[in-house]
């Protein structure tokens, strides 16, 4: 035997030939790479955190006790929500064109992904609603 490790006693194995075909070939992949950049994949967490402060105070101002048509919320609505919308629009960009790419390997994971969607645009339409109600207060 020319392995080092054998010692008396211990069976001989027998190398199997590999298939034709890698396991890992056949396999489907774990992902996918990126083909371009979203548009403000860059500033993506310094718009989300413009967002993120802006909120905390405002939610922080209402639960204090300020009327819906403070000066304050209006400044945080009129400062965070703008970021905001651009940092979930830019995700929600990101989930369609993952969806796209998974389609033709694996559309299990592209229409699981393409569901993303549905909870994004909701979290859009949100941000104008309520952008729209502290505004006109």
């Amino acid at each position: 035997m020319g392995d080092p490790r054998w010692e008396r006693g211990m069976p001989a194995l027998d190398r199997q030939a590999l298939p034709d075909t890698p396991p890992a070939a056949v396999a489907r992949p774990r992902s996918v790479p990126e083909r371009e950049p979203t548009p403000l994949q860059h500033a993506y967490i310094n718009l989300s955190a413009v967002g993120l402060v802006c909120g905390a105070i405002a939610i922080t101002a209402l639960e204090l006790g300020m009327p819906l048509g403070s000066p304050l919320l209006k400044l945080c609505v009129i400062v965070g929500a703008p970021p905001l919308l651009l940092s979930a629009g830019d995700a929600s960009l990101r989930i369609w064109r993952s969806a796209r790419t998974w389609m033709p390997i694996d559309r299990g994971k592209a229409w699981f992904r393409l569901s993303w969607l549905g909870p994004a645009f909701v979290l859009l339409a949100g941000i104008v609603l309520i952008s729209a109600i502290v505004l006109r207060a």
